[in-house]
């Protein structure tokens, strides 16, 4: 296994999880962005008031983007064995 193919490998890790990862990450750090404006705005100064919107964000993000999530999931591993296949000793 060479040096390059190692690099692939973990440049590809990294690519996967970014992808899979940043809807979730994207909606949860917008909710809780209006969130805080929200409560600067009315100086309302509840540390629970984020809780839920971002709870239902972020279950509503992975309902809509789950099966691409796993897609991609399921591609990067099937990348991973095909490697495996190809390891010369």
């Amino acid at each position: 296994m060479s040096e390059n193919m190692i690099m692939s490998i973990i440049k590809d890790a990294v690519q996967t999880g970014l992808m899979v990862s940043a809807p979730i990450l994207i909606v949860s750090i917008l909710v809780g962005l209006i969130i805080s404006i929200f409560q600067a705005t009315t100086q309302i100064q509840e540390q629970t008031l984020t809780f839920v919107p971002k709870l239902i964000a972020i279950a509503f993000v992975g309902i809509i983007t789950g099966s691409w999530m796993l897609h991609q999931i399921v591609a990067f591993t099937e990348r991973i064995f095909g490697y495996i296949a190809h390891i010369t000793q």
